[in-house]
């Protein structure tokens, strides 16, 4: 893995230039409706989330989050990606790490259209999280309507998005592991189905 992460792990730089984009952004989110959203998965990478916003969103990272009372799961086949992704479940004695956003409101419908809320895949839920020594309540967060009964591994893509959007935004390096090593033992898992399944098939 420490090459993977080698690879994937960067310093944010930020400008203290009061002509600054980032400056005048941040005086724009003063004047508009914002809502705090906790992503766990693919979400929780920038680069990523830009994709489906249309405009850069380091600006509105908060930071590293913890949410109580919940652990991850692949409980969801994603047909876009054509393989699995994440979830969460309720489990009181777990908790899942994430990254913290303050969103404009006027990408609230974009982020359900990713969510795919409409076609019943993900849905709305409303948690309580810590972030930076401070409880924000009413985060909007997002759970799998229709959970598989085992989970699904993910491919390659969705594994390196989720991993870089936990290294980028400063999840706790233990945590890192654990993900990287559930997602790894998952895709392992996967394969020897696949290769049991085929020497069935061809009789071997």
């Amino acid at each position: 893995m420490s090459d993977r992460i080698g690879h994937l792990k960067h310093t944010w730089v930020q400008s203290h230039n009061p002509s600054h984009p980032a400056l005048r952004l941040q005086q724009q989110q003063q004047t508009e409706p914002m809502f705090y959203y906790f992503a766990y998965g693919s979400c929780m990478c920038p680069v990523d989330l830009k994709r489906t916003f249309g405009e850069n969103t380091h600006s509105y990272v908060i930071g590293a989050a913890t949410l109580k009372g919940y652990r991850l799961g692949f409980y969801r086949r994603s047909a876009l990606r054509n393989c699995g992704v994440l979830d969460m479940v309720k489990d009181p004695s777990a908790s899942v790490e994430g990254v913290l956003y303050r969103l404009p409101w006027r990408l609230s419908d974009r982020l359900d259209e990713r969510e795919e809320v409409p076609q019943g895949g993900y849905r709305q839920e409303m948690v309580n999280v810590s972030c930076q020594g401070r409880t924000y309540t009413g985060v909007r967060t997002y759970v799998v309507v229709n959970k598989l009964a085992e989970e699904l591994a993910p491919n390659d893509w969705y594994f390196n998005v989720v991993l870089r959007g936990a290294l980028t935004c400063g999840l706790p390096e233990q945590y890192c592991w654990q993900l990287f090593n559930h997602m790894h033992q998952l895709q392992q898992r996967h394969w020897v189905s696949s290769v049991s399944r085929v020497r069935l098939v061809s009789g071997n």
